[in-house]
């Protein structure tokens, strides 16, 4: 596939897999299957409104891969959420899954809508009539939801709810819910405490220095982001800026990140934070830091500012924040980037044991979790690492990460028999 500006999400995903399937020597079988998605849904979700008007929006469910597993990811609410992007993103959640090593395949879903008017009842008839359409091909066993983008543990609530009106009660139909329905102690912070982990081991290879030295800028400031915030800022990273959809704030000394959070369960915005200046939330992306950290949504790297960025690492906690064009340029200049489907992993590594607590009905403290999420996400880093600095068939974390994971999921399918 050849590299251009205009790719679609999907097609920016492919692109990467043909880099791998390049380096793994995959048959023209193998990349026919793996280039295209398992199954397709999409649903129309008619939504009574509180003043009793009819509201209708778009929903979608795709299962890319599933021969490592059940099908496993999110469903976001969001009016980017077209049928590409969910392909793309399906897509993601098969090669995270495989290259972090649970044994889950891909999907993704999502409802073209914007939820941030809805009132908490049209919430609730938007979700439950969602899931309504497309229980069909879910199961504990078959396909797991979680949430993603507008999408939260009272959410997954009522999907659990949904499903169990018309199979039982069963918990592990869904991950991310709340302690009280069978969630998992560590299942909120998961992804953002993967986000540092691997920050962290990103940092150390490339010999940048102790946290104390080190400034970090986050774009985004949702469950993720702010999140990767706290604990980095736990471990002495000192973050100089941080954005979210309103705008962005910076303090060259390092902003007070606690007062920072409690600033936004306030007032739900970054903006207008005491002690802080504010700043062009454009400009956070090529500011002057060690670490770039963007946590929000994809394709906000690209040619137009790859340029520009003078972070030295760049870690992926969103869904493909970088495209191939600005990845490619980035790489030419050394800039390491840590990738989407390494990064942000550990939301669905803690998925996984939720789902494993649930099958068992026996639950882990914390502390157990969050061990276990070091020890998967460490593994999967280096296992990254040594494959893109010793084979010298990857020519980024990226190439290597892919070239993996692309592996891990053609052995199985190889296995199943079906390539």
């Amino acid at each position: 596939m050849d590299l251009r500006d205009d790719l679609t999400p999907f097609e920016a995903v492919n692109y990467f897999f043909h880099k791998a399937a390049d380096i793994d020597k995959l048959s023209d079988a193998a990349i026919a299957v793996l280039t295209g998605t398992y199954r397709e849904l999409r649903v129309q979700v008619p939504v009574r409104r509180d003043d009793g008007s009819l509201s209708v929006h778009i929903g979608y469910r795709v299962q890319h891969n599933g021969a490592r597993g059940p099908y496993k990811g999110g469903v976001r609410f969001h009016p980017s959420a077209d049928l590409e992007e969910v392909r793309a993103l399906a897509s993601l959640m098969t090669w995270k899954t495989a290259l972090v090593g649970v044994p889950f395949g891909g999907a993704k879903g999502g409802v073209q809508v914007d939820p941030t008017g809805f009132s908490q009842t049209e919430l609730e008839r938007l979700s439950r009539r969602y899931f309504g359409q497309i229980a069909h091909i879910i199961g504990p066993n078959r396909d797991i939801p979680a949430p993603d983008m507008n999408t939260n543990a009272q959410v997954m609530s009522w999907f659990m709810d949904e499903y169990g009106r018309r199979r039982g009660h069963t918990t592990q139909i869904v991950t991310g819910k709340p302690l009280a329905l069978g969630g998992s102690e560590g299942r909120e912070a998961a992804t953002g405490r993967g986000v540092v982990q691997v920050m962290d081991r990103a940092v150390e290879v490339r010999e940048l220095g102790v946290p104390r030295d080190l400034t970090l800028a986050i774009q985004g400031f949702g469950n993720v982001g702010s999140w990767a915030a706290r604990l980095a800022d736990e471990k002495g990273y000192r973050i100089v800026a941080v954005s979210d959809m309103y705008g962005a704030v910076h303090h060259p000394d390092g902003l007070d990140v606690p007062a920072l959070v409690a600033h936004v369960n306030e007032s739900g915005s970054v903006t207008d934070f005491a002690g802080s200046e504010p700043m062009d939330p454009a400009a956070l992306l090529t500011a002057d830091v060690d670490v770039l950290v963007p946590a929000a949504v994809g394709e906000v790297i690209t040619h137009h500012n790859a340029d520009d960025v003078r972070a030295s690492i760049i870690v992926e906690a969103a869904n493909n924040p970088v495209t191939p064009v600005a990845d490619a340029a980035l790489t030419e200049r050394d800039v390491l980037i840590v990738p989407d489907i390494l990064a942000n992993a550990g939301g669905v590594t803690v998925s996984y044991y939720e789902w494993v607590q649930n099958n068992q009905e026996l639950y882990w403290d914390e502390t157990e979790v969050n061990g276990r999420l070091e020890r998967k996400l460490e593994k999967a880093f280096d296992d990254t690492w040594k494959f893109y600095t010793e084979t010298g068939e990857a020519a980024s974390m990226r190439e290597a990460a892919f070239a993996l994971a692309v592996n891990r999921v053609v052995e199985a399918a190889s296995l199943r028999g079906y390539l």
